[in-house]
């Protein structure tokens, strides 16, 4: 049984999973209490989470000078920095910190948590995919547990609970196939950004929608996989589901299968995160829409078609080499992305600008935190300077 309440170290309150995280806390106040609070450039809706919520400590990283300025002014109080984001991650009373930032800024801060003893509810991809080794092994050393916020995950994680590992036969991923999953191979050259943007099923950030339209985000969920499950590569698959109802499967050794299945929604995986081991009761609440199979009519389940999807085998072949190629593919993907949806490139060049920057990078093995944090800069930059070359 779960003791409640528990307190929560919530890194990322203003993007997506962060607010879904606050709306299970606002639905469940007797559960959950949030004592530390970070977020980036948003201070207009921090400052309105920190009224609501009366954290013990507030944080905004302030990328800019102007979210700097508006901090100072609306949250007096509030930590700036880095250092910020390290005190609320380790706040002495959190039990629990849900690791909700996107990009870089949630590795050192993640590591810090576990390193203080608190359990961890990971949204961040960049933190297991740049540094999978660094941060499960810290886990595995002080007993932490991580556990995913990610409806793949979580549906994995959910299906493998009473199972051990000699059990498992395969992981299988689910993806939507995103917008482009039937159009034209020699289409895709002339997408525009608000057709990548239009993702089927999900509503999320621009980077992730983006890395949902190349698959970039499925390469980067098998990377997470490998060490979030312990399995090798050869172990996990990935099919295209585009209904969005099955979020992965388990395939056992005696041909069973278990699958997780509901509605696309995050709360799911926020609260069984939150929750373990017990699960919250949710009839009758807005978070969730009940699954109707009558409704669902049919589910679909397609190969993947690796040839429209280069951004998938980029992420896979990284995570397999090892050493620091996925930090290098994680920077390479986020400078490409950004490129992109400022229109500076196509969409298909995305890949091409990830492919030269792997080929060109010079791997360190068994990297620490400032190899890994060092080999993303360097990704980033050689995707600047390739840009302006062939510009």
């Amino acid at each position: 049984m779960t003791t409640f309440p528990k307190r929560i170290a919530l890194l990322g309150s203003t993007g997506s999973i962060g607010r879904q995280t606050l709306d299970v806390v606002r639905k469940f106040p007797e559960q959950f209490q949030i004592v530390s609070i970070a977020a980036r450039s948003n201070v207009e809706l921090l400052a309105q989470q920190v009224q609501e919520f009366r954290p013990e400590l507030v944080a905004c990283y302030a990328d800019t000078p102007e979210s700097e300025e508006k901090a100072r002014l609306l949250l007096p109080d509030a930590l700036l920095g880095d250092q910020g984001l390290l005190a609320v991650a380790t706040h002495v009373d959190a039990d629990i910190l849900v690791a909700a930032t996107s990009g870089l800024v949630g590795l050192k801060p993640t590591l810090a948590a576990i390193g203080a003893g608190k359990a961890i509810a990971l949204a961040n991809k960049e933190t297991l995919v740049m540094a999978g080794h660094l941060v499960t092994q810290a886990a595995q050393r002080v007993g932490v547990p991580i556990f995913p916020i990610d409806s793949e995950h979580s549906a994995i994680w959910q299906c493998l609970r009473g199972e051990e590992n000699k059990n498992i036969h395969r992981l299988l991923i689910t993806a939507s196939g995103g917008p482009f999953r039937k159009t034209p191979l020699d289409e895709l050259k002339d997408v525009t950004v608000s057709q990548a943007l239009a993702h089927p099923t999900w509503h999320m950030g621009p980077k992730i929608t983006i890395d949902s339209a190349t698959l970039m985000n499925k390469g980067l969920e098998v990377i997470e996989s490998r060490w979030l499950f312990q399995v090798p590569y050869e172990s996990i698959d990935v099919v295209v589901h585009p209904e969005s109802i099955v979020h992965s499967m388990v395939e056992m050794v005696d041909g069973s299968i278990k699958m997780q299945a509901s509605l696309p929604s995050m709360h799911i995986p926020i609260m069984n995160a939150l929750s373990y081991p017990d699960r919250l009761d949710v009839s009758g609440s807005h978070l969730i829409r009940e699954l109707r199979w009558s409704e669902v009519a049919s589910l679909h389940f397609e190969d993947l078609d690796l040839p429209r999807f280069p951004c998938f085998r980029l992420a896979v072949e990284a995570g397999k080499r090892g050493g620091t190629y996925p930090c290098a593919l994680v920077g390479a993907d986020e400078e490409a992305v950004d490129l992109f949806l400022h229109g500076h490139i196509s969409y298909l060049a995305i890949a091409e600008l990830i492919e030269a920057v792997l080929e060109r990078h010079q791997s360190v093995d068994q990297p620490d935190v400032a190899a890994t944090l060092d080999a993303c800069a360097s990704a980033r930059r050689t995707v600047r300077e390739l840009w302006k070359k062939y510009a």
